[in-house]
């Protein structure tokens, strides 16, 4: 999948996000690396949760997530995979933004 292809299913994921959910995200900045110098890793983020703030965060730079396109693509045998790949894990990363750890991540399906 070409590197606009797998921003343009990024972005799809995050526009289709429940309203609930999109609208309680703010000071983040997604993006797209190829990661080919961490294939162990489909996705980082890197910020401090909403559970993990206090008044000392104001003017804060945005926390960031980020997707590894080569790692997922490496990992994936067909184009619906990447799909549902990427879709996992925007929501897997977005799920530590909102201070939920790995293992309840996998309890819930998004590992």
């Amino acid at each position: 999948m070409a590197r606009d292809e797998f921003e343009l299913e990024v972005a799809r994921v995050l526009e289709n996000l429940p309203r609930r959910l999109s609208e309680r995200i703010a000071n983040v900045a997604f993006g797209v690396e190829d990661g080919l110098e961490r294939m162990n890793l489909l996705g980082l983020y890197e910020g401090i949760p909403l559970t993990a703030r206090t008044t000392q965060y104001a003017f804060a730079l945005p926390d960031r997530i980020t997707i590894y396109r080569y790692p997922i693509l490496v990992r994936c045998s067909t184009h619906d995979d990447v799909v549902r790949t990427i879709e996992l894990v925007v929501k897997h990363e977005i799920g530590h933004y909102f201070g939920i750890s790995d293992a309840r991540l996998h309890e819930l399906g998004y590992a």
